[in-house]
């Protein structure tokens, strides 16, 4: 399916404002934008999963204040789909096995993300990219460290999962995750010059701030505010 198609998928349906808690729908109406919303999972804990793997909804993450990648876009995309962005996510395959998922968006025509990571420059991106490869290709080097290199990405519409409850239950969503492992997937090469310079940056990098994120990369001027 083409990107422009996945944007359209229809709806099973859409919560209503009585759907929500009210501290839900406090969060909702104040964060209205992609920008506000990258701003407010900032504020979120990242969950390291030290008690097990998880991979909990919008309403689980609000109660336990703390989301990884997938949990952070599940999160993204309830709060946006309230204000007419369709919950599109972007999977990103790693040779590592450690995957990122964007929350993806669209205006004027291009695209942009909204993500959570522990790592900054695996934050969202502003709206600039023609094309969905020009935006993963702008987490290339951002995604090298002692293991990751981006090897492939695939998107898709939550609403592919029908009438599944990827909002609200308390319980893990593992079928969100097993249909973003499930997709098609592209594949990006990126030269072994330009990976084998980045992660010897960021060995360096490291070594010398060990519990750091790395902030150094040209593109800081994409990511999303």
């Amino acid at each position: 399916m083409k990107t422009s198609e996945i944007f359209n998928t229809p709806p099973v349906a859409i919560p209503s404002r009585r759907d929500f808690t009210r501290r839900e729908w406090e969060t909702i109406q104040s964060h209205r934008t992609p920008e506000q919303v990258q701003r407010f999972l900032r504020t979120i804990r990242y969950n390291r999963e030290l008690e097990g793997t998880t991979c909990h909804s919008f309403r689980r993450v609000l109660r336990e204040n703390h989301a990884h990648c997938l949990e952070g876009a599940l999160v993204a995309a309830v709060i946006l789909e309230q204000h007419g962005f369709p919950p599109v996510f972007v999977s990103i395959e790693s040779q590592d096995k450690l995957d990122h998922v964007l929350l993806l968006f669209k205006r004027n025509g291009r695209f942009g993300s909204v993500a959570r990571s522990r790592d900054i420059g695996l934050h969202g991106r502003k709206p600039v990219f023609r094309t969905m490869r020009d935006l993963v290709m702008s987490y290339v080097d951002s995604y090298v460290d002692k293991s990751g290199r981006i090897t492939g990405y695939g998107v898709a519409s939550l609403y592919e999962l029908g009438a599944y409850d990827w909002r609200f239950s308390m319980r893990n969503v593992w079928k969100v995750e097993r249909h973003l492992q499930e997709i098609p997937h592209r594949t990006i090469r990126s030269s072994d010059l330009r990976y084998e310079r980045a992660l010897a940056r960021y060995l360096e990098f490291h070594e010398k701030h060990p519990d750091r994120s790395p902030d150094y990369f040209a593109n800081r001027f994409l990511w999303l505010p």
